[in-house]
């Protein structure tokens, strides 16, 4: 074992003596979870030299199926990388009984460098970018999700639950209905038990649009990767205590064609080398460094849409008058932007970036926008002015590529893509979505047929 793990493990079996089995994993370019099951000794065996898992995990589609245009696949022999545990990640997992335990580990080549696929190591290279200006990024993470019912409607889309206490199906929009919090109260305080139990600083929960539609906030902080190792815990926390309630937990960003999408939101301030916030003042509108960091994300924001929507779901979102970005704007506390500066005292000012679906890999959605902030920072790249008033009833530049494909080919092709998450996975990531578009646009719909097969 590293100098740096041996003792955390360790610790760990000495507060948890009963653990048995351990749940060792990484996620992939989509955040699904892909790894091993292991015993005591498996576990100190990954401690001391890694758990072995091929370089193809990062090459999957959706569906679990190898990309092999990737050259991950059969061209390299399918061959195995190790993976290191990631320290403070090893935390119980109380749905599974008192032998159970988790660690999220990052893959890296047989030398030690890390593995260029890996979305963790890709934000790892862009904060140390951010690292060098001599600021540190204070990140906050909110995600939105629905519950669903476990049995889908006859042709296999999802249904609102039950109730857990009036045993009705919900159809209509309240948005922070108190009656829609004590509904779930039972199965969202046992995500918050949970949540504490992994390390995982979930601070409040607020029912949303949407019939069984809720969002959590996770605590802000000043480690950037540990934040996004909290967030995809969350979200395999909220999966798996839903199941074991009864329901279905999605972070699908629109399982309703007529309801609202569910977002992943990153709040995001800056601190110099002597803990001050760069973005502290009064008036967000005239203060240079907030300006400069707003310009850099406006500017790189088309290019990445395909990391913020990653798949063809995500862009049944993109609506007017929903709450969701069409265009590169910003503004001072509406919701109808792209980038956002919430409401808060002078020393709490902050970004708000609202352009990622639920379904988006937060190390990469995070990646991208310290990207930006660099880019607008050391470019000094200024915004347009701040809208006011309807964003979506007022021009604001080139509006965003909103269909799957074009903003497939528009970050294949992006030369920032290329200098700031560097040109091996760009490619890797291009590779990847375009198989999935082509295996998706591939299969005939039930409304295709409604629509067309009769008139033609």
């Amino acid at each position: 074992m590293s100098r740096e793990t041996r003792p955390e493990l360790q610790r760990f079996l000495e507060a948890y003596p009963d653990t048995r089995h351990f749940d060792v994993f990484l996620n992939d370019l989509n955040t699904v979870e892909r790894g091993k099951r292991l015993d005591l000794a498996g576990i100190e065996t990954a401690y001391r030299s890694g758990m072995l898992l091929p370089g193809s995990m990062f090459a999957l589609d959706v569906l679990g199926h190898t990309v092999e245009a990737t050259g991950l696949g059969f061209d390299d022999g399918d061959a195995d990388r190790p993976c290191r545990p990631i320290p403070g990640t090893l935390v119980p997992v109380p749905w599974q009984g008192a032998h159970a335990a988790q660690v999220q580990v990052t893959m890296h080549e047989p030398d030690g460098r890390a593995f260029y696929g890996d979305p963790r190591h890709v934000l790892a290279d862009v904060l140390q970018r951010t690292l060098a200006l001599g600021l540190t990024p204070v990140v906050a993470i909110e995600y939105e999700f629905y519950f669903v019912d476990l049995e889908r409607v006859d042709s296999g889309l999802p249904q609102p639950p039950r109730g857990p206490l009036t045993g009705r199906r919900e159809y209509r929009t309240q948005i922070n209905a108190m009656a829609d919090l004590n509904e779930y109260s039972a199965v969202l305080a046992q995500i918050s038990r949970d949540c504490h139990a992994q390390g995982v600083p979930a601070t409040s929960a607020l029912p949303e649009y949407g019939p069984g539609q809720y969002e959590v906030n996770l605590q802000h902080q000043s480690d950037a990767l540990a934040a996004c190792d909290q967030a995809l815990r969350f979200k395999r926390i909220v999966k798996s205590v839903a199941r074991a309630q009864g329901l279905d937990a999605t972070f699908l960003p629109k399982p309703y064609r007529d309801m609202a999408g569910s977002g992943l939101h990153i709040h995001l301030s800056l601190l110099d080398g002597d803990g001050r916030n760069v973005f502290t003042c009064d008036d967000p509108a005239t203060h240079v460094p907030l300006r400069h960091a707003v310009g850099g994300l406006l500017d790189s924001m088309a290019d990445g849409m395909a990391i913020c929507a990653p798949g063809p779901n995500s862009y049944r979102r993109f609506r007017s008058e929903a709450y969701v970005p069409l265009t590169p704007s910003w503004s001072i506390n509406n919701r109808g932007s792209a980038v956002r500066i919430p409401v808060s005292d002078s020393a709490n000012r902050r970004i708000e970036y609202r352009q990622a679906g639920a379904d988006a890999n937060p190390c990469l959605v995070l990646a991208w926008m310290l990207a930006g902030i660099h880019h607008g920072l050391t470019a000094r790249v200024e915004p347009p002015p701040p809208l006011r008033g309807n964003a979506y009833a007022q021009p604001a530049g080139e509006p965003l590529p909103t269909h799957w494909a074009t903003a497939i080919e528009r970050f294949a092709g992006s030369a920032f893509a290329r200098e700031y998450l560097g040109e091996r996975f760009q490619r890797l990531f291009s590779t990847v979505k375009r198989a999935e578009l082509a295996d998706f646009s591939s299969y005939v719909t039930p409304l295709e047929c409604a629509w067309y097969l009769g008139p033609l």
